[in-house]
C-alpha cells in the first residue's frame, strides 16, 4: 500500500496547526505551525513527490505557508474534501490509492475512506481514530505530519535517502 503513494494531502486546522485559532486587535486570524512539519513537508517534495493541502476554511496564512513550503496545491474552502480531492487525481493522473491522506475531524471521514493510506494526529475525533490506517504519535501541529511523513519514507526506505543527503557536508546547516 505505501510503496503506490505518490502524494500526501493534508488538512490544516487540527492538523497541520493544533487547531486554535487566535484572532487579533484587526480580526486578523494567527495559527502556529510546527516547523519540525515544515521540514518533513520539505523533505517529501525534494524526493520527487507531491503535497496538497484541501481545508475547509480560508486564510491568507495558510496560502502564505503553503508558498512558503513549495506547496502548490492548494484547496480552500472546501465543502466536500473527498470530492475536491478529484481535483489533484486528474490533474496528476493517479488513482486515489496513490495519495496519503491526513485529518482529524468528521468532515475528513469521506476523504479518508476514500485514500490509499490513511492518518490522523493522536487527538483526533474517536470516529477518525477507529477507522485510519495511521496514528501519528503526536498531536495536530505539534509533528503529527513528521511522525506520518517519516513512517512512509521509512517503510519505503526513503529516510534513508534524507539522513545521507544531510550527512554530505555541503548540505549541514
Amino acid at each position: 500500500m505505501l510503496e503506490k503513494i505518490e502524494m500526501i494531502v493534508f488538512d490544516i486546522d487540527g492538523t497541520l496547526t493544533d487547531g486554535k485559532l487566535i484572532r487579533d486587535n484587526e480580526g486578523n486570524t494567527l495559527k502556529h505551525f510546527y516547523a519540525k512539519d515544515g521540514f518533513a513537508i520539505g523533505q517529501w517534495l525534494r524526493l520527487g513527490k507531491k503535497v496538497g493541502i484541501i481545508t475547509g476554511k480560508e486564510s491568507r496564512i495558510v496560502a502564505d505557508r503553503a508558498k512558503e513550503l513549495g506547496i502548490v496545491d492548494l484547496i480552500q474552502g472546501s465543502k466536500n474534501k473527498a470530492k475536491d480531492l478529484e481535483q489533484f487525481l486528474k490533474k496528476y493522473s493517479y488513482t486515489s490509492e496513490q495519495i496519503a491522506y491526513m485529518g482529524d475531524d468528521i468532515n475528513d471521514l469521506g476523504i479518508l475512506a476514500k485514500v490509499g493510506f490513511s492518518s490522523c494526529p493522536r487527538d483526533a475525533a474517536p470516529e477518525v481514530l477507529t477507522m485510519v490506517d495511521f496514528v501519528a504519535a503526536h498531536d495536530g501541529g505539534q509533528g503529527a505530519a513528521r511522525d506520518v511523513l517519516e513512517y512512509i519514507m521509512k517503510e519505503r526506505g526513503m529516510w534513508k535517502e534524507v539522513i545521507e543527503y544531510y550527512r554530505k557536508e555541503e548540505n549541514r546547516s
